[in-house]
């Protein structure tokens, strides 16, 4: 019990000397918070950024329609004794006669042209340009600086600033979400390769090889005869996508389990009992050296091209299963140097099972170039969602993002802001990241001192 609390005391404190040398990198330590900024601002983009006022007080009763779960209100008209029916989300909120309202700090949403103020302001209205507005008495004035386009709006007359807001939780959200599939991808089987390496994982040779044959005929049933239900399902919603590569994993995991069990009494038959080396290191090296000597932008483009229907978790999918080699190529490095130390020495010697080993012990003390790697990794994947929506691949149309607001900048040369800005958010995001993982490196590595 004694050990157990000194270990994790030596952990607490590596945490703190960790933290205290990522807080003294400047610019690391600024980039996290700029990070913590956009995140906020990524989590309450539907309060920053709503068409749709926070609060309003009609006909003498309060209604919240940016909180409301509602299609449409039933409100009675005190004067004439009938019913009015509100539609929320067509309803002409900035026109109508309201007691009381409190609108969002940006009154548009994204995605959402001006029709019910008669596209006054569409054809590209730069930030500087004299903006219209339609008000209640049906007079066309100049816009109250309430309701103004502050970074200006494209061709349909949509906020380019609400745009921005929004793009936010998708950006963060893509590179987040990929990055934690290839992190669990990378870590198990860098994990793997490093500590088996070619020779520690012994079986005998009956075993090896009605595995290996059980490997194919399972990948034959489970993938190769379901392609075309594999296809429907990456055509279709992400979800259905899942749901039959789940049932493809199931299938390829039964049918592997029982060659591996039937193997355990093959290879108890004379000549087929020799133990001979599973080469997990070369096997799970060749598969890396296959997926990076393919340029990853165009594997993903391929992918996202079989998606008849765009769909946001398909990108997530997509280049979080195309990101994991780097992940996997540090990890391995790092359990090849780790796993014949003492303290793993000293948990085989008590008996503890390989997974412990591996998942328990070994992996915490290899985290730290994995971590910088998702650091850089999630700056990669925003990269590349920004790339697939510029050039309108990928996501579907409904869904803005900073490289759907840079693509639209393409069609007129002359909207410099549909460029200018969704392009310093995209630098903006990818530096902070790229500085994050400078500082993490530095900080998570004992023997720079500072």
């Amino acid at each position: 019990m004694k050990q157990k609390t000194t270990i994790k005391e030596r952990k607490h404190t590596f945490n703190r000397y960790a933290w205290r040398q990522f807080k003294k990198n400047k610019l690391a330590y600024l980039s996290f918070r700029i990070l913590v900024v956009l995140v906020i601002i990524a989590l309450l983009c539907p309060i920053l950024a709503n068409d749709k006022p926070l609060y309003i007080k009609y006909e003498g009763s309060h209604y919240f329609p940016a909180f409301s779960f509602k299609n449409h209100y039933e409100i009675l008209n005190t004067e004439s004794g009938k019913h009015e029916k509100i539609q929320l989300d067509i309803a002409d909120w900035k026109r109508m006669d309201l007691e009381n309202v409190i609108w969002a700090p940006v009154s548009y949403s994204p995605n959402k042209s001006e029709k019910l103020n008669r596209y006054l302001n569409a054809g590209y209205k730069s930030p500087g340009d004299k903006q219209l507005f339609d008000n209640k008495e049906g007079e066309v004035i100049e816009i109250p600086a309430r309701f103004r386009h502050w970074l200006g709006t494209n061709k349909k007359g949509e906020d380019v600033l609400a745009g921005l807001i929004h793009g936010t939780r998708t950006s963060l959200l893509i590179g987040m979400l990929s990055m934690g599939i290839a992190s669990i991808i990378g870590l198990i089987t860098g994990a793997l390769a490093g500590y088996y390496g070619d020779t520690k994982l012994t079986a005998t040779r009956g075993s090896f090889w009605l595995f290996v044959v059980g490997v194919l005929t399972a990948y034959y049933y489970g993938f190769m005869m379901r392609s075309f239900s594999l296809e429907d399902g990456l055509a279709g919603s992400g979800f259905s996508f899942i749901f039959q590569c789940l049932i493809s994993l199931v299938i390829f995991t039964a049918i592997c389990g029982v060659f591996y069990y039937t193997g355990k009494y093959v290879g108890k038959i004379p000549g087929l009992n020799k133990q001979v080396s599973v080469p997990v290191d070369l096997i799970i090296s060749r598969v890396i050296e296959m997926l990076t000597s393919i340029p990853r932008l165009i594997l993903i483009i391929s992918f996202a091209a079989i998606a008849s229907e765009p769909s946001l978790f398909n990108v997530m999918v997509i280049i979080g299963l195309t990101s994991w080699a780097g992940i996997a190529r540090l990890t391995r490095a790092e359990f090849l140097k780790v796993r014949e130390l003492e303290y793993i020495e000293a948990a085989k010697a008590l008996g503890y099972s390989e997974r412990r080993i591996i998942f328990t012990h070994a992996l915490p003390n290899c985290l730290a170039p994995a971590v910088v790697a998702i650091a850089f990794g999630v700056a990669s994947a925003i990269l590349i969602e920004s790339g697939l929506s510029f050039l309108g691949i990928g996501l579907p149309h409904d869904v803005v993002t900073w490289g759907s607001l840079l693509s639209a900048g393409k069609e007129n040369f002359d909207a410099w802001w549909l460029v200018i800005f969704p392009g310093l958010a995209i630098f903006l995001t990818v530096t902070i990241y790229n500085l994050i993982g400078d500082g993490l490196r530095d900080a998570l590595d004992p023997r720079l001192k500072g």
